[in-house]
């Protein structure tokens, strides 16, 4: 039996998802698990709702059920009697819900989870995605959960596909005097009377500087839809934060809703056995009095509310500045190099003035390159301190025009805060409390962490963390592992980033797992590998330039955001603290997070592929590992590249890196056209292209390969390699030789694609000739066709062959005849009073040709086999 179903005290929502879910599942029962909103009562009693099978719960065997479809939840302590069904390993589990994932929900089977204002949205969608057309009165029930769930589309969380599927619903007949009727409700006298409790108990609160207002009640009997008059109350006082509970009869039903990032009210009310969005929650807790929990609330909004900013928490160090004595171009030089605006200058230790970019460029017109820059900078400027208040910092910059305002502890200069990063901080709050829906730049992913990384590998950064707290250095985790987190994908590539020494850092690491460490001093970094044989990367946060387009990058050691900023694209440039005090805090300067959810491959600026041409391959990788588009401005910038023949200065050796991580792909083949479509394999190859016959052959080799992994021979066979031999298939010999030698492949592997290029060429001629005789040629045949090849060009051959009997042969001999060998020796038959010679090699083939033909079987039918044609 299927049954569909939603969470207890559901809503409009819920019923519109459910009705939604009954056209996708059409035989299934509609069950609520418990009580409904008195707007969802008041709607039951007056519509037809009896024609589309809703069951009450104690019609339903509960045993009986084999799929349970959940709506609009996918937290087991929600659904009621329903939750023993859900964790049944016997009952098949789907799921349709817009709330984001937490520690305890549900795995479904089949999920559909998408971060918009309403499940009802998602189920539109999946109907337009289908095809399906709903009634008008299906119509009406999923728009009036729309509605409810964003507001009349007027909630911060609401996006663009819930305004879509509103326009969807409205063209199929949804009727809106129908939905006005059921959400514009006048009050009861109770709830009147409730309203007005809640309006004098409203007393606010500052919890780290961020103003939280709570409003109770206590009752004798029971008031509807507590949540609606949160919202009234939240718009007569113009709240930021509200946080409602009412105590009736033996339960306090709490309501929060919340239009700033620094207080996720969904986070806090799963502390109560509630949950929702970051913007609005409910919870209901029973056996609790009610001073009691308004204790707890206040001790969990301490807990969970970070601190307000401080200049400290924002700034960039180590600081890059010039010595007073510094000239005018060496400040340009330095300017340039770093791709700075500004920067102090210190006298001493002491900061004197600012040099800014634009003083240094007027000046170096005017031909005062040799002259100091003491005649140029700036020497009146604000300066704060690192406990400075945000705000603080934001009204120097302001009332002095400053780039960056200089950071002073004790009289020593240990930072700056830039107006970018003052900006990206501002931004990233004012966008939360403005309503937009990414929560950028500094968010948790505390709760994340345990359904994506394994608890082994999570304890060892905390650990890790720990040790960085104590050690007094801030340790950052980087790279792709932060950007498959976010995607919800699994990473074990552990790569840390520390603002302090790296290499110090990670030898206090090994000493911690008792592992071992090696260290690459001239690039600050150092790779540890604990005893369970994994391998963290550690590194001092460094900026880089480049002296010359494409060449290798100069290193200086810097802050962890000029450490982001040298990195390929904004998706890789998100860090992670591992710090105690922030541990699983994002930090996003370049908008990350906004290219991770808009699936785009962005690079950081304009000179990006000109200053490293090898990017352009990884943006193709990138964009087809995770069905990505590489951005517009990007592309045109990767073009341009490819047409100023920036990629033919990058050495051979960079380029087969590259190769290396592309032909490694699970899937190649889109990459590889890519490639080809933008005009990057010529600078692998001069005629290198890849056609439907190049993509043929990559389809037949990568069936090959899966054929030989499942043989389980436990030999090694480097998939790397097969799939270079096809992308160089139709290459001429000549081409073929220069393109390996460019590339600086390894000894061993010229040898594999050029001497057996021409072997397998030869082999692949053999067997189609073979194929064309009406009998199969003789084992020994085939075995010394194919014997001078190695195991990746016998795949490479595989893949070549179109014959099925060439195939069949092929097979024979990887199966079968390729670990043949006589027990006979040279030794052997001197002992049969044999005198040794050159015959010696000529008698041990053909005795092997008689025992891959199946001429002779044991050892005792090789001595008689000898003696019958060679001892007469």
């Amino acid at each position: 039996m299927d049954v569909i179903t939603t969470h207890i005290n559901a809503d409009f929502d819920c019923l519109g998802a459910m009705i939604a879910a009954r056209r996708l599942y059409p035989e299934a029962v509609l069950v609520f698990p418990g009580s409904q909103e008195r707007g969802l009562r008041a709607f039951l009693l007056d519509s037809t709702l009896y024609a589309y099978n809703f069951k009450r719960l104690k019609e339903i065997n509960l045993g009986e059920i084999t799929r349970l479809i959940l709506v609009d939840v996918r937290q087991a302590a929600r659904i009621g009697p329903f939750a023993s069904v859900a964790v049944d390993p016997r009952v098949e589990l789907h799921i349709f819900d817009h709330h984001l994932s937490t520690i305890d929900s549900l795995k479904g089977d089949f999920e559909r989870i998408e971060d918009v204002g309403a499940t009802t949205t998602i189920m539109t969608r999946t109907f337009v995605e289908r095809g399906i057309v709903p009634t008008p009165d299906e119509a009406t029930m999923m728009m009036l959960g729309l509605y409810e769930d964003t507001g009349n589309l007027l909630y911060g969380s609401t996006c663009a596909e819930d305004f879509s599927a509103a326009r969807f619903l409205f063209e199929q007949g949804a009727n809106l005097n129908t939905v006005a009727d059921f959400l514009v409700r006048e009050m009861t006298p109770e709830q009147v009377d409730l309203l007005n409790r809640l309006l004098k108990s409203c007393r606010r609160i500052q919890v780290h500087g961020v103003e939280i207002a709570i409003a109770q009640a206590s009752l004798d009997y029971y008031v509807t839809d507590i949540a609606s008059l949160a919202h009234k109350l939240k718009d007569i006082e113009n709240l930021s934060v509200l946080i409602v509970a009412v105590r009736m009869t033996d339960r306090v039903f709490m309501v929060a809703r919340s239009r700033i990032a620094a207080v996720d009210v969904g986070e806090l009310l799963q502390g109560f056995g509630g949950g929702g969005h970051s913007f609005a929650a409910s919870a209901t807790v029973r056996d609790m009095p009610l001073e009691q929990l308004l204790d707890t609330l206040e001790r969990r909004l301490h807990e969970q509310i970070t601190p307000r900013m401080t200049a400290g928490s924002i700034m960039s160090t180590p600081v890059k500045s010039l010595a007073l004595t510094s000239s005018i171009r060496q400040a340009a030089e330095l300017l340039t190099r770093l791709n700075f605006n500004a920067a102090p200058v210190l006298d001493g230790t002491r900061i004197v003035g600012i040099v800014a970019r634009q003083m240094v460029e007027k000046a170096l017109h005017h031909q005062m390159g040799d002259t100091s820059i003491s005649e140029i900078m700036s020497s009146d400027f604000s300066q704060a301190s690192s406990g400075t208040d945000i705000l603080d910092l934001k009204e120097m910059i302001l009332a002095h025009r400053q780039r960056f305002i200089p950071i002073i502890d004790e009289g020593v200069l240990v930072g700056v805060v830039t107006r970018t990063d003052l900006l990206q901080h501002l931004v990233g709050e004012q966008g939360s409390n403005g309503g937009t829906r990414s929560r950028l730049k500094r968010k948790s992913v505390s709760r994340l962490l345990p359904q994506i990384v394994p608890l082994d590998l999570l304890s060892l950064l905390r650990r890790i963390g720990e040790l960085a707290e104590s050690s007094n250095v801030k340790a950052y985790l980087v790279g792709g592992f932060v950007r498959d987190l976010l995607l919800r994908q699994p990473n074990d590539d552990v790569d840390i980033v520390v603002e302090g020494e790296g290499i110090s850092f990670a030898e206090q690491v090994a000493r911690m797992l008792d592992g071992r460490v090696k260290a690459h001093p001239k690039f600050g970094t150092a790779v540890v590998v604990s005893p369970e044989g994994l391998k963290i990367d550690i590194a001092t946060a460094r900026i880089e330039y480049y002296a010359a387009p494409a060449a290798l990058p100069e290193v200086e050691y810097a802050s962890i955001r000029h450490d982001l900023y040298r990195r390929d694209f904004s998706i890789n440039t998100l860090a992670m603290i591992l710090n105690r005090s922030n541990f699983g805090q994002i930090l996003d300067f370049f908008n990350g997070q906004r290219d991770l959810k808009d699936q785009a491959i962005r690079v950081l600026h304009n000179l990006s592929f000109v200053e490293d041409p090898t990017r352009a391959f990884r943006a193709v990788r990138f964009e087809q590992r995770l069905g990505f588009k590489i951005g517009g401005q990007t592309e045109r910038l990767l073009k341009n590249a490819v047409a100023n023949k920036v990629v033919a200065r990058v050495s051979g050796r960079r380029i087969l890196n590259e190769l290396r991580h592309i032909l490694g792909e699970t899937h190649p083949l889109p990459a590889l056209k890519r490639l080809d479509s933008l005009g990057l394999l010529p600078f692998v190859s001069p005629s290198l292209r890849f056609d439907e016959v190049a993509e043929g052959l990559f389809v037949a080799a990568d069936k090959a390969l899966n054929w030989f992994e499942l043989l389980f021979t436990g030999e090694d066979c480097d998939p790397f390699l097969v799939r270079l031999l096809c992308l160089f298939n139709d290459l001429p010999r000549r081409e073929l030789k220069k393109t390996l030698a460019a590339l600086e492949l390894k000894l061993s592997w010229q040898n594999v694609l050029s001497a057996e290029v021409i072997q397998t060429r030869k082999a692949l001629a053999f067997l189609t000739r073979a194929t064309e005789r009406s009998t199969m040629p003789a084992a020994s045949r085939i075995y010394h066709w194919l014997n001078p090849l190695s195991l990746e060009s016998l795949i490479y051959l595989l893949a070549l062959s179109r014959s099925e009997d060439a195939r069949r042969m092929i097979s024979t001999y990887v199966t079968r005849l390729r670990h043949l060998r006589i027990e006979l020796d040279g030794h052997d038959l001197t002992a049969l009073g044999m005198t040794p010679g050159p015959q010696y090699t000529r008698i041990l083939t053909n005795l092997l040709d008689a025992r891959i033909d199946g001429k002779i079987l044991s050892r005792e039918d090789e001595v008689q086999w000898v003696k019958k044609h060679f001892m007469l």
